[in-house]
Order: C-alpha cells, then structure tokens, then sequence
C-alpha cells in the first residue's frame, strides 16, 4: 500500500489551511497514494493553549462544511483520507474528532480522541469531551484503520485494543512540539520519548505505524508562553519498528511510502506476542492501581 503523510503549518485563515491539505493531498495522490493522513485539527491554528469560551465557535458538526469538503477531495483523487477535525456534537458538547472518508467520498467511519491531555499549553480537557466509540478500526476499501489520535500514542492499551480487533495499521494524527523555555536536553528528550513509544507499538502489534505532526511556531496569543514549535518529522515505522520514512522538523512535506502489509503475517509468525500473551492474569489492567 502507498501512503502519503502530509505536514504542514496552520495559520488563523481556515480557507489557506484547507487549501494546504488540499494541496497535499493532490500531491499525494499524483505519487500513486491510495491512503493519504493529515496532521491533528489542520483546519486551524491549535488553539488549546487557551482556555477561551469563543473559540468553541471553530467546531463544526459531523456531517458539516468542513466533512464536505473533504468528502468531495476523497472522491476527486481517489483515496482513502484520514482527517482530524472539531467536532460541534451538541450545544456544549465537543470532540476531536477523526473522520476517515473511503475513495468514493463516504464517511467510512470515525474516531472521537479518548485521551485528552490537561497540561500547560495543552489544555484540551478544556475543549474536549472524551471519546465514546470506543477503540475500533474503521473498515475500508483498503482495510481496517486503527485511528488514533495525539495523546492516544502514550497508551499501549489503546494500540493493543486496536490490533485485538483487527487493526491492519495504526494511524496517529499529531500536533505535538516543544514550549521555548525547555532546555534543549530536556526537548530531546520530549522528542525521543514519543518517536520510540510508537515505534514500540509498532513492534508490540506487528503493525505498520504511520504519525503525521504539523510543523511551524504559533504564538500563545495570551502571552503567557512562548508559544508551541511543532517538531514535525512525521513517520512510517514498519512491523518490527523499522523507519520507512522520516520527514522534516520545520518543512511543509507531502510524501508518499510503500509499505508491505504482508510483513504483519511473516512478522507475528516470529514474534508470535498474540500467541503467548497471559490473558488470564492480566484483568488487573482495568484497575486504576494495584494498591
């Protein structure tokens, strides 16, 4: 299968923003892409690094403007889109919100983000209520999507639940950077930390694992930090945790990687982790703690 990631910076102006997925989605699809991914919430600027009650006027309910838009794009290339949207469920009621559209430009399905993160420039427990559906692959013409979202990529459990029921790939929609006053060491670390999770769950679920993170600086507009460098460098891992592609920390990309589904088969044949995991010991998992 060819997948094509898509990074790019956002600005304040939605309709420059669509356009810029546009665009790489086209471009995309003119490598011979069959599945194109965008980064998390790439209709705006991330505006999580406040907590302001007008900006709940950015959402749009699903079905919308904006998943008609991106129906309509689905159809034109001929792909299989993974987008990440703001989800207006209901009067008080908001998700992030991934919606997944089949090469005919139907909604195959959708992912309401269940991890929501609460830390400082990241305040989305302000925004976001947790996801109800539930960790499960959408189906496609190109197969079952384990989608996710951002801060999901922490939690083993969530690409484990995925590839128990049938996920052919993990796909993480991303907005993660570095705050300035962190030390340089200390961003090293942030960095390494979130590529080596997803390249273990990777390894974990014999599945390809495919992150597309947004690049460029977007101010905090409160002035109470320095806003947020989106480190970019969205990624294709391969079934034993292999990087099949790697992209840039600052430029706008559009590519397209091969990726062989049939490694999952010959993968999990000699990392047999399904056969042997010890599920009768392992209810615990559903406590809060072990005291």
């Amino acid at each position: 299968m060819k997948v094509g990631l898509v990074q790019h910076s956002c600005g304040l102006d939605k309709a420059a923003n669509l356009e810029k997925s546009r665009k790489g989605i086209a471009d995309c699809a003119q490598q011979g892409a069959e599945l194109v991914v965008l980064q998390e919430l790439h209709a705006g600027i991330y505006f999580c690094q406040a907590e302001e009650t007008r900006l709940f006027d950015m959402a749009s309910p699903i079905p919308g403007p904006e998943t008609d838009y991106f129906s309509e794009v689905a159809k034109i290339y001929g792909v299989v889109l993974v987008t990440s949207l703001f989800e207006k469920r209901a009067p008080g009621l908001y998700h992030n919100t991934a919606v997944v559209f089949d090469k005919d430009g139907t909604i195959a399905g959708k992912y309401r983000k269940m991890h929501i993160p609460d830390d400082p420039a990241y305040y989305e427990k302000f925004y976001f209520t947790p996801g109800d559906l539930g960790f499960e692959p959408i189906p496609t013409s190109l197969g079952k999507i384990g989608v996710l979202v951002c801060w999901d990529q922490w939690y083993p459990e969530a690409a484990r639940l995925m590839a128990l029921a049938g996920a052919e790939l993990l796909v993480y929609p991303t907005a993660i950077g570095w705050e300035s006053t962190d030390t340089e060491e200390e961003k090293q670390r942030q960095y390494e930390a979130w590529f080596i999770s997803q390249r273990g769950h990777a390894v974990a679920n014999g599945l390809p694992v495919i992150g597309v993170n947004r690049v460029g600086h977007e101010p905090d507009w409160t002035g109470v930090t320095n806003g947020i460098q989106f480190w970019g460098q969205s990624f294709v891992a391969g079934p034993q945790g292999e990087i099949l592609h790697r992209a840039s920390i600052a430029e706008e990309e559009a590519v397209v990687v091969e990726i062989d589904r049939k490694r999952t088969e010959d993968v999990r044949r000699i990392w047999p982790f399904f056969r042997d995991r010890r599920i009768d010991f392992y209810g615990d998992l559903t406590k809060r703690y072990r005291d």
